[in-house]
Formats: C-alpha cells, sequence, structure tokens
C-alpha cells in the first residue's frame, strides 16, 4: 500500500544493534515506509536487509531504482550508493560522496525534507563524526520531525550530539522509545506545510546533485561563495554553505562535508602525504647506496663515497619525517574535545 509516511533511521558506528532494536519494536501493520542509512564498505556484499527482517515482523530489501514507495516496508541503502526518495518512488545513486560515505545519511533526509515536507521524520542514532546533521536540519526546516537517540546511552554519541547542537530536536529519546514513537507519529496528521522556506532552492540543488545530476547543471555555484580550501575527493574549489549555525562545504563537482568532517579527512590525509614521503626518500637512500657499491665495483671510489654522503644526510632527514608521522593525529571536533576535557 502506497504511503506519504516517510520515516528514516541514519546510523553509523554501533548502529547494527541500534537500528536492530528500533525495528524489532515496530508491528506488522506499520502505516509508514521506513529508509535506513548505515555507513557501509563499498566493497563487501550488505546482508543488513536479512538481519533486520530477522530483527522484527517487516520485511527488508535493497531497493531497486525507481520502486514504488510502500506502507510497512523497510528500504535499507545498497553499499556504495545512496538511498534517496521523490514522490512516491525511492531512488538510489552513485552521486558524489557526502562526508566521506556513500551511502550517506544527509543525502537521504534532504531528498524526503524535499520530496515530503512534514510528512518525514528523520532520526539519528549512534555513531562517530556529524553525518545525518545537515539533513535532519533540512527536515526540520520543511516542518518535519526531528528525533536523536540520547547520547547518553548511544555507543558512540558524535552523531546524536552533533544533531542536538545544531538543530531543534523535537524527541531525544532512549531507543527503547523510539519505535512507539514512530508508531505513534504514523497513525497522526502531519504538520501543515508553512509556506515560505527561505532554503528551499537550496534544498533542491542539493538533492538533485545526490540523484546524479552534474553539479554545474543543478546550480552548484547557487549555493555559497568559493572558501580558501580545496576538496581531498577531486581538489576542486569548496563552496561554503551555511544552514543557521551549521557550515558545510561542497565542491563543484559535488563531494559535500561538513567542517568536522572536512577537519578529519584533511588531516587524515596529511598522514598520508607523511608516510608517502618517508617510503619516498628511504628508496632514495637504498638507491643511493646501490649505486655507490656499483660506482666501487668500477674503481670510482671518491663518487661512491658522495653517494654515501648524500644517502646518509637522506637518511637523517628519514628520522625527521618518521618523527612527524608518529606525532601527527587525525583530528576532529571530538578528538579535540576529548584531550580538552582530559587537559
Amino acid at each position: 500500500m502506497a504511503t506519504d509516511n516517510i520515516m528514516m533511521l541514519g546510523a553509523s558506528a554501533g548502529g547494527l544493534e541500534a537500528l536492530q532494536k528500533v525495528v524489532g519494536g515496530l508491528p506488522e501493520d506499520f502505516q509508514a515506509a521506513l529508509f535506513v542509512v548505515l555507513h557501509l564498505s563499498p566493497h563487501s556484499r550488505s546482508v543488513l536487509p536479512t538481519l533486520l527482517e530477522r530483527a522484527g515482523r517487516l520485511p527488508a530489501s535493497h531497493p531497486i531504482d525507481g520502486e514504488e514507495i510502500r506502507a510497512g516496508h523497510i528500504y535499507v541503502a545498497p553499499p556504495d550508493h545512496h538511498l534517496l526518495v521523490e514522490r512516491g518512488r525511492v531512488r538510489t545513486s552513485r552521486g558524489p560522496k557526502e562526508n566521506r560515505f556513500r551511502p550517506a545519511v544527509d543525502p537521504l533526509f534532504r531528498s524526503a525534507a524535499y520530496a515530503y515536507g512534514p510528512r518525514a521524520v528523520g532520526v539519528i542514532l549512534t555513531g562517530a563524526l556529524d553525518d545525518g546533521t545537515a539533513g535532519l536540519w533540512a527536515v526540520k526546516d520543511r516542518g518535519g520531525v526531528a528525533v536523536i537517540q540520547d547520547p547518553k546511552e548511544a555507543m558512540f554519541p558524535s552523531m546524536p550530539q552533533s544533531a542536538q547542537a545544531y538543530v531543534d530536536i523535537d524527541y531525544c529519546l532512549p531507543l527503547a522509545e523510539i519505535a512507539p514513537l514512530l508508531v505513534r507519529l504514523s497513525s497522526e496528521p502531519a504538520a501543515e506545510e508553512r509556506g515560505a522556506y527561505p532554503f528551499l532552492e537550496q534544498l533542491e540543488i542539493e538533492t538533485r546533485i545526490s540523484m546524479q545530476d552534474k553539479a554545474f547543471e543543478a546550480g552548484v555555484f547557487k549555493l555559497g561563495k568559493p572558501s580558501p580550501f580545496t576538496c581531498p575527493e577531486c581538489h576542486g574549489t569548496l563552496l561554503q554553505l551555511k544552514n543557521g549555525n551549521l557550515l558545510r562545504f561542497r565542491c563543484h563537482t559535488g563531494h559535500a562535508f561538513s567542517a568536522n568532517s572536512l577537519l578529519a579527512e584533511v588531516t587524515e590525509s596529511v598522514e598520508d602525504t607523511l608516510w608517502s614521503t618517508l617510503r619516498a626518500i628511504e628508496e632514495s637512500v637504498l638507491l643511493m647506496r646501490h649505486m655507490a657499491e656499483h660506482l666501487r665495483e668500477a674503481d670510482d671510489v671518491d663518487t661512491a663515497e658522495r653517494f654515501l654522503q648524500k644517502a646518509q644526510e637522506a637518511q637523517q632527514r628519514t628520522e625527521l619525517v618518521r618523527k612527524a608521522v608518529l606525532r601527527h593525529e587525525t583530528l576532529s571536533r571530538e578528538t579535540i574535545g576529548e584531550k580538552t576535557r582530559h587537559g
């Protein structure tokens, strides 16, 4: 049976158990369609639909692009695909990654907010960093309902904490109370459309980008002003966006980042660069020593000594790089906050 009740669960680290608990509390006659995004490896086959079916009473599947939305069904994001909705239909796409993930929570929530407005209910569960915050902000801005798992009981509280910091949350609940809330909301009339939505054009553009529309043609440059930062995925210029107090970035090819996920990605790439530098210097040391040995065999002792001297100088530089890479940290709001609390 078709439905306009669109309910969404987004989770990351620690999310499987949380999803199973919520799904396990939903009745067989649940009067809404449920959409689930869990951060997954793009290279492995997902058995999440099977696990969610076993946990509860509702059928679950990876949907086919364009499939009709039905009440009482769980639609699970396939690996390496965003899960999206348009009016009456499920969409899957390999649009640009958001917050370093595909599937990501933000594109699903944003597409539902655009298509269904007050009929959309977004729920953020346990997870690291802050995927889902921008999407939940859009759900709330369009008159939908914003729900988070109580961070105090979340295995990884960062995702619900971030949503709580930037979104006017309607319900902050322990896992055991989320399913009963969804059942109640599915039987209640949605809020009325409010009229003017100042971020509606931005919402449309970002939804089109997630649907694999070309970012240029979708109007990406209308989203914000160029920033001094470059995209870690494609090295294009990042545009700076702001929704309320939430700072975000999107590049001209479509990749999107929160400020927090951008920091984590950039500092992680610094470590990769340091390791590559260390490898390159050590290779040069080995090559110079090999050449010195070859020159000695050819009785060119003076040149061989100069090669060995340069190799020794390079070896000393490797120690500096090694110390830098071992002291390097992948940073985020959470790691910095943790260090602040512990001095």
